[in-house]
């Protein structure tokens, strides 16, 4: 969720700065319920997690794929979430 934005200028780089702050809690405390309750983690299709858009998006822009590329993005998320570093927003723990 969004609580902030801020435009600031730059200096050193000479260009105008967008600043977006979030708060992704409620994201994490979803993940948290959904593995206590073992909320899909069974039978063909898994739930792998929940990820807020406005991360996806910084993924993608992070390793230079288009947001319409779907097939790319998946494999962003994909390599991203089986990182371990955002652990916290897994619900299934297994490797897909």
């Amino acid at each position: 969720m969004k609580i902030g934005e801020k435009i600031m200028f730059d200096h050193a780089e000479n260009k105008v700065v967008l600043q977006k702050t979030h708060d992704v809690n409620p994201e994490m405390h979803q993940a948290k319920m959904f593995r206590e309750a073992g909320v899909g983690q069974s039978g063909e299709h898994r739930l792998v997690g929940t990820i807020p858009l406005h991360m996806i998006a910084e993924w993608c822009k992070e390793a230079g794929v288009n947001w319409d590329d779907t097939q790319a993005r998946s494999e962003v998320v994909k390599r991203k979430i089986l990182s371990g570093e955002f652990d916290k927003f897994r619900v299934w723990k297994g490797r897909y």
